[in-house]
């Protein structure tokens, strides 16, 4: 950085602001701390790199952190605030197989999962099932080495496997799982096979396992023009476009606010039971027409909502929508930011980014 260029204020300062409001005795814990993170380069990950780096700077936190990356130069590219913030350091390595780093670590935070953009372009699901297999086995490897305390690990909805119609929530006791004679469930295998070895090496090892099972997000950052539906039709609003729905509009989702992620995820990592997964997502389920609409609604929208496809007679659209009663009622979590508010927050900072 230049002496004389004013650095930036953060667009996401009010938001981070909220979360320290409500996380600053849990995060405590981390004081000083060293932790391990994979996958925090990606949506998730790089929302909890956020938050680290305002706790250090607003509650003299003093965590440092060391995070897996198969390319930090790009990372440097994308996010040079993060990539350069004295209390994080990079380590290139893929999640399957990275060397193990030098001295001890605290905390492990496994989020690596699949690129969006490969996912996008239906990377091949034997990849998806070995990135998570081996990836976790891995990682659990290196928290054994490396002395840490505990590992949260960031898991999925789609370990359910298809949820019934009849199921409108599906709560973390339900016992389907994803159809092995389906490839495209991979990840859902792949995330039951991390979750089961995490229960293993706590089981031998002692290890703390948390297990954060995440529906579906939005919030600044979201790649607005891959497969979430969300944020391609607040991609069509912001480009004066008609919203585009590609199926029927009949499946139905539900959205939590990346801002409340944060609060979920710290607070589960950090006062959640070991091996005791909890679902993390919106109770407040949508179908993908009234998404779109909802949308259109909120953002104003001059153009008109088209969907391309026509719902089927007798045929049950597919659900994916968490029932989260064991967060609320364990670790007295809630939906904080109406869905709205998250819709507008989300297209304000995709349009001053200017990458629309």
């Amino acid at each position: 950085m230049k002496p004389d260029r004013v650095p930036r204020r953060n667009p996401l300062s009010a938001d981070l602001d909220w979360v320290l409001a409500r996380l600053e005795r849990p995060l405590s814990a981390l004081r000083g701390r060293r932790i391990f993170i994979t996958g925090g380069t990606g949506f998730i990950g790089t929302w909890l790199l956020e938050c680290l780096a305002w706790a250090n700077q607003h509650l003299d936190l003093g965590v440092s952190a060391l995070i897996l990356s198969r390319n930090p130069d790009s990372f440097l590219e994308r996010k040079p605030h993060l990539a350069l913030n004295p209390g994080f350091k990079f380590h290139q390595g893929d999640v399957q197989h990275f060397d193990f780093p030098s001295g001890r670590f605290s905390q492990v935070l496994h989020l690596a999962a699949t690129p969006a953009e490969a996912t996008f372009r239906n990377v091949e699901p034997l990849a998806k099932l070995d990135l998570q297999e081996r990836g976790m086995r891995r990682t659990l490897d290196f928290a054994l080495h490396c002395g840490a305390e505990q590992v949260f690990f960031a898991s999925s909805g789609c370990v359910y496997g298809t949820q019934p119609w009849s199921l409108t929530h599906i709560p973390e006791d339900f016992p389907g799982a994803p159809d092995p004679l389906e490839p495209a469930q991979a990840l859902g295998h792949g995330k039951r096979m991390a979750e089961f070895l995490g229960s293993a090496y706590a089981a031998k090892h002692g290890l703390e396992v948390k297990i954060a099972r995440g529906f579906s997000f939005v919030g600044p950052g979201l790649q607005m023009d891959l497969q979430y539906a969300i944020g391609n039709f607040i991609l069509n609003v912001l480009r004066g476009e008609n919203i585009q729905v590609r199926g029927d509009g009949t499946q139905r989702r539900s959205y939590l606010y990346a801002a409340d992620l944060l609060v979920w995820l710290w607070t589960i990592f950090l006062e959640g039971r070991s091996c005791r997964p909890y679902n993390v997502g919106s109770e407040l389920d949508l179908s993908i027409k009234e998404l779109a609409e909802t949308v259109a609604r909120t953002l104003g929208a001059k153009g008109s909502v088209e969907i391309a496809g026509f719902p089927q007679p007798g045929q049950p659209s597919d659900r994916y929508v968490p029932c989260t009663l064991r967060a609320r009622s364990e670790l007295g979590l809630e939906e904080y930011t109406d869905l709205s508010i998250a819709i507008v927050r989300t297209a304000e900072y995709c349009a001053q980014s200017g990458r629309f």
